[in-house]
């Protein structure tokens, strides 16, 4: 341990504000200052700082923050026990709020009877100036030293530290607790950053007044997913938290499908005298924001970051001027605040117009905007930035402030926070205020908790001891943990397993007016306690983008959305999130933007024209009331009636020759076949059931099997009829109606076995054809099986080429004796149909299908009755006098 320090009167790095007057207990916030040149004090001359703020108590309280309040380069900072650290530049007044946070929290509490009621808080503020050196430094300083620097020595008993509120970022609370850790000064930092780059062990003695900014990770995840952005731009810090943030993230971003278009690494404070670095980051600034794809940037880092980047802005609008950015959409983590530094005033955020930042969660507080708004400048000896504030913000100066003059104008005194933009000063409570605000009430609470206990102890041992134990801060420790109260604004504050806050994340929408006013509106909440899922509320009807999108939701794609009809195929030499879309194949559909692939319909569907959706399918068979059906049942209706009318001619004409002639019976009843052919065809007509489909191939095949038999068995007659006549011929006993009905019989008889095989193996039924036609459903008949059908048409075929045959044979026969050649004729026709029909009825669906086999049967029936009955009609009913048997002998001659 060292005895004595002889340099420590000289230096020059004092509390910036700070209660000298005695205290048992100290408790302290340090904020950074920040300088663009270190200026030396004399040595003979040391310059204090420490400022008197109100009159001090029982109990001192204090801390340490990260927060830059003034922008500097770093290179030119450099630690000595003998330089002033006073020399002050750009101040950033929006983080003055802190401060100020802080001394209305021990105002109110000092004010409060219910809490610490024999007690005063007196307080210290100290800077850490944004360094390890100076963090290290001022921490000793506050621990150790009274008016001397003497590490590890208490140099008065005036000042008992207790707890320390500060470590905005990671990297001063790790700072911070290397060197308090060992004597178990509890540490509560306000910022939020990833619990990994700090110790959270239980031997740690760090406490957390802001959640950690992991579950921010999700936040971010579930907002672009929520608006559908997969095409993001990175701005993230050179730093250790800002690669914990990027590693993070990315891995993040593989698993949903989200891509970055370029991460650009930033140094966490710029240096202007390095050239080459300025127009290298100058050059990539520009780069990406002219990428007109890339419309959603996210931005992680301090709210330095935001300066740098609106100064980078500003010189290239100034040296293009009359030409606007392409509008974005900037997403901000919690630690970044919409600010401007007091030079920069006549600058303007409308570049940050419609940004969403994750903010830690906050609740108004009037009283507190009403203690800012009463303060008022003055000159006295109590504050020691209030000044430099006052003149950074107002753009003033106070006479003799020793300090040099920003502003054209003195400073009146009477300026009001209030009027202050929102970009330089905020009335309403921050988050990391209200971390702060709540950090030392649950200080004051654990003492108060701690002192109550003390007083019961003294109690007790009144009549053992003569004192109870001194005040350590290690006594806090089991307070702090155990710590639970509601605030002034009614919220639970307490810590978890991990001494971290409970609590989430307010989603800010901050929007920028041309006349350089911000206002920021709640449009959502992130709560890392909700359920997978649902731990982002957003309200997306509260958001206003960017006045560049009109107000329409941007979209940050690598290229445009695939629209429904459509599907992305992805490109093997581009980024996952880059694809091609490509139209959904003959027969599919795609309802979704973005689908995968394209999908079938259900069967009974089809995909519309543009293949975006599916429509039902009609219902299609040859009906009766359709142009066709109606034409083809007619045509049958009136072959039925002709054919009616013949086998009335030749019953009232039976006696005639011609009647008589080649078998009457044989010509009734293939009258009656044609009739029934002409009938039957109307059983193809209509919906399909299930008796019309059983019966109407069958019926057909033996209706048309038995005409065909007549013709066969008429010209056999003939055949053996002429045969018969030569002398000693043994065909005369084959004459007569037996041969005939023998040969109608057996051959109707082996067509009508053959369907009742058909029949009883698998028979016709009914069904819904939806492949064939993609708009049209075909009700049609399913035949069975397909062989038995087609040897029941073999059959019929082989019964009309036999028939042709014999007739072709007979057909030099005396004509006035037989029909052999208009049999020839009709058979000729006959089996031109049916050979046609076939191949015609192979390569037809549907109605057509239909249309071909009721054609057929009309055409060929049509054909028998004209080239077998039509002659002998036109001779029975126009020309009488040649149906004679005088007439017959004499043609015979």
């Amino acid at each position: 341990m060292l005895s004595q320090i002889h340099w420590c009167g000289l230096i020059c790095c004092k509390p910036l504000l700070e209660d000298f007057l005695a205290a048992d207990v100290l408790f302290i916030l340090m904020f950074p200052v920040i300088k663009v040149n270190a200026l030396k004090c004399p040595e003979s001359d040391p310059i204090p700082i420490p400022h008197e703020w109100f009159q001090p108590g029982d109990l001192l309280i204090g801390g340490i923050t990260s927060q830059h309040l003034y922008g500097f380069s770093e290179h030119t900072f450099d630690v000595h026990p003998s330089q002033d650290l006073y020399g002050l530049s750009d101040l950033i007044t929006k983080f003055y709020q802190h401060v100020l946070s802080f001394v209305f929290t021990v105002k109110e509490i000092n004010e409060n009877p219910q809490i610490l009621p024999n007690v005063t808080f007196g307080f210290h503020i100290y800077d850490s100036y944004n360094n390890p050196k100076m963090t290290y430094r001022t921490t000793l300083d506050m621990v150790f030293k009274s008016h001397i620097f003497a590490p590890n020595y208490r140099c008065s008993t005036r000042k008992n530290l207790m707890a320390i509120i500060g470590g905005l970022g990671s990297d001063t609370s790790s700072h911070i607790a290397d060197m308090v850790d060992f004597y178990k000064i509890p540490q509560l930092t306000y910022g939020s950053f990833p619990m990994g780059e700090v110790d959270t062990s239980q031997s740690s003695s760090l406490y957390f007044m802001a959640p950690n900014e992991v579950p921010q990770y999700i936040g971010i995840i579930q907002l672009l997913q929520h608006f559908g952005w997969k095409w993001i731009g990175l701005f993230v810090t050179d730093t250790e938290s800002g690669e914990h943030f990027l590693q993070k993230l990315e891995l993040l971003f593989f698993q949903q499908g989200i891509c970055l278009s370029f991460i650009q690494r930033f140094p966490k404070l710029l240096r202007l005298d390095d050239l080459g670095e300025f127009s290298n980051i100058m050059f990539d600034f520009y780069t990406h924001f002219t990428d007109i794809k890339t419309n959603v940037y996210i931005m992680y880092g301090e709210s330095l970051t935001l300066a740098w980047l609106t100064a980078l802005k500003s010189v290239w609008e100034a040296a293009n001027p009359g030409k606007a950015y392409i509008s974005k959409v900037w997403i901000t983590t919690s630690q970044i605040d919409f600010t401007l530094t007091g030079t920069q005033r006549v600058w303007n955020l409308q570049f940050y117009d419609g940004a969403i930042a994750f903010q830690i969660h906050s609740r108004e507080n009037m009283e507190f905007e009403e203690f800012l708004r009463s303060i008022k400048s003055y000159t006295g000896q109590r504050d020691g930035f209030r000044n430099h504030f006052w003149e950074q913000a107002f753009d003033c100066f106070f006479p003799n402030s020793g300090l040099e003059s920003l502003g054209s104008q003195e400073c009146t005194g009477e300026e009001g926070l209030g009027n202050l933009p929102e970009s330089l000063f905020q009335l309403k409570i921050t988050g990391h205020s209200y971390s702060i605000y709540n950090g030392v009430y649950a200080v004051a609470h654990s003492l108060h908790g701690m002192l109550s206990k003390r007083s019961n102890l003294r109690k007790i041992l009144a009549d053992k001891v003569d004192e109870s134990p001194e005040l350590q801060p290690f006594m806090l420790h089991p307070f702090l943990q155990g710590t639970s109260f509601n605030n002034s604004a009614g919220e639970g504050v307490s810590f978890n397993e991990k001494r971290e806050v409970a609590g989430g994340f307010d989603v800010i929408n901050m929007i920028v007016f041309p006349n350089k006013s911000i206002r920021s509106v709640k449009v959502g909440r992130l709560d890392p306690n909700a359920s997978y899922g649902n731990e982002l509320i957003i309200n997306q009807h509260q958001i206003e983008w960017h006045r560049g999108f009109n107000q329409v939701l941007p979209v940050s794609l690598c290229n445009e959305y695939c629209h429904p009809g459509y599907w992305k195929r992805k490109s093997e030499d581009k980024s996952f999130c880059c694809y091609d879309c490509i139209a959904c194949p003959q027969g599919k559909f795609s309802t979704e933007i973005d689908t995968e692939d394209c999908f079938k319909c259900l069967e009974d569907q089809y995909p519309s024209k543009v293949q975006d959706r599916c429509l039902n399918k009609t219902i299609s068979f040859l009906s009766f009331e359709e142009p066709l059906g109606i034409s083809l049942a007619s045509t049958a209706v009136f072959f039925s009636f002709m054919t009616i009318s013949v086998l009335g001619i030749f019953l009232k004409r039976r006696d005639t020759p011609i009647a008589k002639a080649n078998n009457r019976d044989l010509t009734y009843t293939l009258l009656i076949a044609l009739l029934l052919c002409f009938l039957s065809s109307l059983l193809f007509l209509g919906q399909p059931g299930k008796v019309t489909c059983l019966f109407r191939q069958p019926a057909f095949s033996i209706i048309f099997s038995v005409a065909v038999s007549c013709v066969l068995a008429k010209t056999i007659t003939v055949v053996v009829a002429f045969m018969a006549t030569k002398p000693g011929s043994s065909m005369r006993k084959w004459v007569g109606k037996r041969l005939a009905l023998s040969i109608v019989f057996s051959c109707s008889f082996l067509q009508a076995v053959l369907c009742i095989i058909w029949l009883t193996t698998s028979p016709p039924y009914p069904e819904l054809n939806m492949q064939f036609l993609m708009k049209t459903m075909i009700l049609q008949c399913n035949e069975g099986s397909i062989f038995m059908f087609y040897c029941v048409l073999g059959y019929l075929g082989f019964l009309a080429i036999a028939s042709f045959i014999v007739a072709f044979l007979a057909r030099n026969l005396p004509d006035s004796f037989n029909e052999a050649k208009f049999i020839t004729f009709s058979m000729l026709a006959f089996c031109s149909v049916w050979i046609s029909f076939v191949p015609t009825y192979l390569s037809t669906r549907g109605k057509a299908m239909v249309a071909v086999e009721i054609f057929s049967i009309l055409s060929s029936s049509a054909g028998l009755l004209g080239c077998i009955f039509f002659p002998k009609c036109f001779i029975i009913v126009l020309r009488p006098e040649l149906n004679s048997r005088h007439q017959l002998i004499k043609q015979n001659n």
